[in-house]
């Protein structure tokens, strides 16, 4: 069970929970976060801070030369394909929603690289939808705390979320649950002698009885 205190301790440690990938408009938001697959959002800000200003605009994108895009977003793994998805999600945005970032579901999941997790934070972000983007850092928190079982699949992970937290609260304690397991709830090293929420995790549970 899920005490108001789980969400004071949330509060307390992480009471301004923000996006931490670099963005200024809405497209910018869109390609980060399909560029954020499999890699840190560190590294993806090292690289969009260079592309967004070579390539200014939708249309610059769009005709940008491949090669070019590979080298600038070299760092952050799976190049070729984002490079490609990238070009592509220009073109389409232009083609078919005048170069706006739409709410709408099917279209942004239509698009190249863009899956359930990316459109989840792109609505949540952009247009405030209420939904639970379940990355590594959402689903091992989840696991590990109890909000979700271990064999549970990431949809299934984000179906219980969204049942167990307040729909008014989804997109704040989605931000959250992800910078404390970036931060706090880490995959190696995780920093349980003094997490709040020992009472709740299976993680600990299982140190303490070693």
């Amino acid at each position: 069970m899920i005490t108001n205190k789980f969400y004071e301790d949330l509060d307390r440690l992480i009471p301004n929970p923000v996006c931490e990938l670099h963005y200024t408009k809405d497209y910018e938001l869109l390609l980060a976060v399909m560029m954020s697959a499999q890699t840190t959002d560190k590294r993806v800000n090292m690289v969009t801070d260079i592309l967004y200003k070579k390539y200014p605009t939708l249309e610059e994108l769009k005709n940008a030369s491949i090669e070019d895009l590979i080298q600038i977003i070299r760092p952050i793994g799976t190049f070729h394909k984002k490079a490609q998805n990238i070009k592509m999600i220009a073109k389409d945005l232009l083609e078919h929603s005048d170069g706006k970032v739409p709410n709408d579901r099917a279209y942004l999941e239509s698009l190249p690289g863009v899956g359930r997790k990316t459109t989840n934070v792109v609505l949540s972000i952009l247009y405030n939808v209420p939904c639970i983007a379940v990355d590594t850092h959402v689903e091992r928190v989840s696991k590990r705390i109890g909000l979700a079982n271990e064999k549970d699949s990431v949809l299934e992970v984000e179906k219980k979320l969204t049942r167990k937290l307040p729909k008014d609260q989804l997109n704040k304690l989605h931000h959250q649950l992800l910078l404390f397991g970036r931060y706090y709830c880490k995959s190696r090293n995780p920093e349980c002698e003094t997490c709040p929420f020992q009472d709740m995790c299976k993680n600990y549970k299982k140190q303490q009885k070693k």
